[in-house]
């Protein structure tokens, strides 16, 4: 039963059409990109395989340019345990946090990712907790 599942997955994703609507790329590279909706806002998420490397990409936008760097400082200071094997990169555009993976290894990948995304989580509780923050 998980096994057709993941069939039809996999062709949705071929078909270049995921879960959250239709996710068509003219690079055919490109393993699976889907806009994601969520309570604090809207999240683009792209991944690519250029050979054996494997990379993801995270837009996620905040209300404010400010929030965004507060989010980025926040998260920046964790190093990633298999550092030599993944690579994460982490920016700010206006008030978007970009954050960028890089890694041979699928499953470190995936497992830098979700880490990252439950500290994502926490800083983003966090803020909304304490409210916006004051202008510096």
């Amino acid at each position: 039963m998980q096994a057709a599942a993941l069939d039809r997955a996999r062709a949705r994703v071929r078909e270049g059409a995921g879960p959250a609507g239709d996710t068509r790329s003219a690079d055919p590279r490109v393993a699976r990109a889907q806009h994601v909706s969520g309570s604090g806002g809207d999240a683009a998420i792209l991944i690519r395989r250029p050979g054996n490397q494997h990379t993801f990409a995270l837009s996620v936008p905040f209300p404010s340019p400010l929030e965004a760097e507060i989010a980025r400082g926040s998260l920046a200071p964790d190093v990633e345990p298999h550092g030599e094997l993944v690579q994460k990169e982490l920016a700010v555009d206006g008030s978007v946090l970009l954050v960028h993976w890089r890694a041979e290894d699928s499953r470190l990948l995936r497992a830098s990712i979700v880490n990252f995304l439950d500290h994502l989580s926490l800083v983003i509780r966090t803020m909304q907790r304490f409210g916006p923050p004051l202008p510096r």
